[in-house]
């Protein structure tokens, strides 16, 4: 008896051994992956079309997924896995660093009635677009919504750790966010100067902030206007970005209804009632950042590094889902869901000026 344990507990530390030693692989091999996207997505041309380290992660990612993944060692995809997983929840809670209160109170009361509106209607109408219209699954349709409605691929990361969607389903969402946010960047300024807005400068901040897929895109967008329009612009756009929070938090809850029904169905049939609501914490710690950030505890220095860090990390996640990506599992649903990405584009175009037009009469 005793000389079986001494047996038993080397050969299953010689299992473990080598799948931990694979997931540290595959997570320095994300990495590495991740930091050759973050070179490329430095050149000139590509910065200048506002393609951020993350969108460059993932088609880059998808490509060698789908053309090379036979390359990669099996054990190597725990890795993978926890790259696009755990490290994602970590890399969108450090995101809230790049919030603070002081910024939206600046904007003030227009900002936050413009950014609301929008990610509330933007989300109805993306999902039920989605699902109704477009006749596509549950997650993709709101992984598309959430991508057009609150911060582009940031957002679409949050809410498939939420969802625990597929990374296909991502990639979707991640390509009608770079589509259309992309077109936006170029055709917004060209509206703008051929008078076609009718918006002062704080109606352009608004607009533009309000409506536009990536932080990177309203900045390429707005500078194409005035510096002034693209400080509202952007504090506009990072009060959409602190939406985030609450959207996660109603989603995360309404998620768990069926199941917090059934536990109160099973409780009442045994005379307890066990309840437990999965929330997604890490929209809590973002949240937590946001109030750190605002009270400057922080050095400049160390934030700014931070944010270095933590824009990484969301490539690393970003990559992992391409590399977890299949082409044949977008192919079947591709056309219809940049169908329902061109909907909400449709959407915060007409739908986004015909808001601020209101929000900019209201608040005069």
């Amino acid at each position: 008896m005793s000389t079986a344990s001494p047996s038993v507990s080397a050969s299953t530390l010689a299992h473990k051994a080598p799948s931990t030693r694979g997931q540290l692989n595959g997570i320095l091999f994300v990495a590495l992956f991740a930091a050759a996207v973050t070179r490329i997505s430095s050149l000139p041309f590509i910065a200048g079309l506002g393609m951020s380290p993350l969108i460059i992660g993932i088609v880059a990612g998808a490509l060698y997924g789908n053309a090379l993944r036979d390359g990669m060692p099996e054990s190597w995809a725990a890795g993978v896995n926890f790259s696009a997983r755990k490290l994602l929840r970590i890399a969108v809670a450090f995101f809230g660093l790049r919030v603070s209160l002081q910024e939206i109170a600046q904007v003030g009361l227009p900002g936050l009635v413009e950014s609301v509106l929008i990610v509330v209607s933007t989300l109805a109408i993306g999902t039920w677009a989605g699902m109704k219209l477009m006749k596509l699954d549950r997650d993709t349709a709101m992984l598309t919504a959430a991508g057009s409605a609150i911060c582009g691929a940031a957002a679409v990361l949050a809410f498939e750790s939420t969802l625990q969607s597929k990374p296909h389903q991502s990639a979707m969402a991640v390509g009608s966010v770079v589509l259309f946010g992309t077109l936006s960047m170029f055709l917004y300024p060209v509206l703008y100067h051929a008078g076609w807005l009718h918006l002062d400068t704080r109606g352009v901040g608004l607009f533009f902030g309000g409506t536009i897929h990536e932080v990177a895109q309203v900045v390429g967008a707005a500078s194409n206007v005035s510096p002034e329009a693209t400080h509202i612009a952007t504090i506009v756009k990072m009060t959409r970005v602190m939406l985030l929070v609450p959207v996660l938090l109603s989603l995360g809850m309404w998620l768990n209804r069926p199941a917090r029904g059934a536990a109160a169905s099973k409780g009442a049939a045994a005379g307890t009632t066990t309840r437990k609501l999965a929330v997604p914490w890490f929209a809590l710690g973002f949240l937590a950042l946001v109030v750190v950030n605002s009270m400057h505890v922080l050095p400049q220095a160390a934030t700014h590094t931070l944010n270095t860090l933590d824009t990484f990390a969301l490539t690393m996640a970003m990559t992992a889902l391409g590399i977890e990506t299949r082409i044949s599992q977008v192919r079947q649903a591709g056309p219809r869901a940049l169908t329902t990405g061109l909907i909400l584009y449709v959407w915060l175009i007409g739908g986004g000026l015909g808001i601020t037009w209101a929000v900019e009469r209201f608040f005069g």
